[in-house]
């Protein structure tokens, strides 16, 4: 099929490409837009045919469920049988942001959705195209990241086409995403609220608002939510990080680099803009200040996508700290380097 490009201007809204956009919802077609985050892949959340249309372009496995996008709270009623009191002061806090809230399902939300669990993700985000389109479409929007699975997640129009080029019916191009990682996914059916996977909104400041939270375990949980698969956010290049401190972790990075360049192989490193003129004579890209964390978020899946476009065959990444988006970063970052 010939994938359709609309570009929207987030700061002045074209409500009639909106509305062209929403018709190809409501035909029960794919639609990828952005998000503060990144660019989803939406479909009608309550058409399952249409739902199932996601996991057939993405390749994605259908035990891994899907986030419910809303543009009004009200929906939260609509798609859960249980909306606690911490749910609402979370979405009074966060929302429109980058946060997910799984809760118990209703009985409006289709299985393909849920990967046939008792709950279902919702999230409204940040982004005008993303609340016009799903106030125009008057549903929910399922939305996985607009990619395929597997790879590495996209921040632009470009990286959607790339991917998923002629095999959905419509690109929203929208500009790059602002956050550059996924939301925050967090658990409010069990006491405290659990993390399933980190994300634009940071632990820190969950606390701040709630108090108590606990990071969940992936293997207790199972795939109770997006993301939790070791699969995610791979590049084509075999990545490996370093997560040593200081002078050790340049030590090491330039002794893997060297090595697998003896062997022939195209070596990139990502690096922290305060280390790139450590590796002289290596190929580097940079992430962003190790301190300015919101730089390096926004830039992570770029960088990869580049590394891959250029042929690169080793990425060496150096670790961040793990505090506020470091942790949704370093856990992408994880993944990417784990055994596949």
């Amino acid at each position: 099929m010939k994938t359709k490009i609309l570009e929207i201007n987030p700061k002045k809204i074209d409500l009639a490409k909106i509305k062209i956009a929403a018709e190809e919802i409501k035909k029960g077609n794919l639609v990828a837009f952005p998000t503060e985050t990144v660019y989803g892949l939406g479909a009608d959340a309550l058409n399952e045919k249409a739902v199932a249309k996601i996991f057939q372009a993405k390749g994605r496995p259908f035990n891994d469920p899907l986030i419910a996008h809303i543009a009004d709270i009200k929906e939260l009623y609509r798609l859960s049988k249980q909306v606690p009191p911490i749910a609402l002061k979370l979405a009074k806090a966060f929302w429109p942001g980058p946060l997910t809230l799984v809760l118990k399902k209703s009985e409006l939300v289709s299985g393909i959705v849920t990967a046939d669990l008792d709950t279902v993700a919702v999230r409204m985000p940040a982004d005008n195209i993303a609340l016009s389109l799903i106030r125009e479409t008057k549903t929910p929007i399922a939305a996985p990241s607009a990619n395929l699975f597997g790879k590495t997640s996209p921040t632009t129009a470009q990286h959607v086409v790339d991917d998923l080029g002629g095999k959905i019916e419509m690109i929203i191009d929208g500009g790059k995403t602002k956050v550059g990682v996924e939301s925050t996914v967090l658990d409010v059916t069990v006491e405290p609220v659990r993390v399933l996977r980190a994300g634009g909104i940071s632990v820190e400041k969950l606390k701040e608002v709630i108090g108590q939270v606990k990071m969940s375990k992936e293997l207790e949980e199972g795939f109770r939510s997006p993301g939790m698969l070791n699969s995610h956010y791979s590049p084509q290049a075999k990545l490996i990080l370093v997560e040593k401190k200081g002078d050790a972790q340049v030590e090491e990075i330039r002794m893997l680099a060297s090595k697998y360049i003896v062997q022939g192989l195209k070596v990139g490193i990502m690096a922290k803009e305060e280390n790139q003129n450590k590796y002289d004579r290596f190929e580097v890209k940079v992430i962003g200040k190790g301190t300015e964390l919101e730089i390096c978020a926004a830039n992570l899946f770029a960088i990869l996508r580049n590394f891959d476009k250029e042929g690169f065959e080793i990425i060496i990444a150096e670790g961040l700290k793990e505090h506020d988006l470091g942790l949704a970063i370093m856990e992408r970052l994880r993944k990417a380097a784990a055994p596949k």
